[in-house]
């Protein structure tokens, strides 16, 4: 906490349960512990939740694919690569984040692809969106560090047909 009181209010997408945990700390020897409530946080509800929301087959499928179509160089990331692909109409599939907090941006996506009848599908997590399209490092594990945020994601070259395209395939035909 800074003494000049030029704090910056955090708002944060979640409301807080009336339950509380309690958790206690750890006190030096000789010393009285110390017991602290804090507040259990749960995710708001938005009002598209069930309308957007995917399977967890679908998740893996499109992760799948997106990793695919990376290997094959058939992504545009981005806002400036992702308008002139689905300008140009060399895309299949735009992937949107919903988090994502300019209105434009995502309105002029939205419309590129409603104008363009291109699948697009929402994700609410832009890091989760981002280690998919490939913005992150791997460390020697294979685990993703360094996770950049994406707002946008479009698949130009599916690159090989798979399992996982079919069953995105399918989702898209079921909509």
């Amino acid at each position: 906490m800074s003494d000049n009181g030029s704090e910056t209010p955090v708002v944060a997408d979640v409301e807080i349960e009336e339950a509380t945990q309690v958790q206690e700390a750890e006190a030096p020897k000789g010393k009285m512990s110390v017991e602290v409530r804090l507040p259990v946080l749960a995710p708001a509800p938005h009002a598209s939740s069930g309308a957007n929301r995917l399977s967890a087959v679908t998740q893996d499928a499109l992760q799948q694919v997106l990793k695919t179509a990376m290997v094959h160089d058939g992504l545009a990331r981005g806002l400036r690569e992702c308008a002139k692909a689905l300008d140009k109409r060399q895309a299949h599939l735009c992937v949107l984040n919903e988090a994502c907090t300019e209105a434009e941006y995502t309105k002029l996506i939205e419309a590129l692809c409603a104008e363009h009848k291109i699948n697009l599908i929402k994700i609410s997590d832009p890091k989760l969106l981002g280690e998919w399209a490939g913005l992150c490092k791997l460390d020697k594990e294979g685990v993703a560090r360094k996770v950049v945020g994406c707002s946008c994601v479009v698949v130009k070259d599916y690159g090989q047909e798979s399992e996982a395209l079919s069953v995105l395939l399918e989702y898209f035909a079921s909509r």
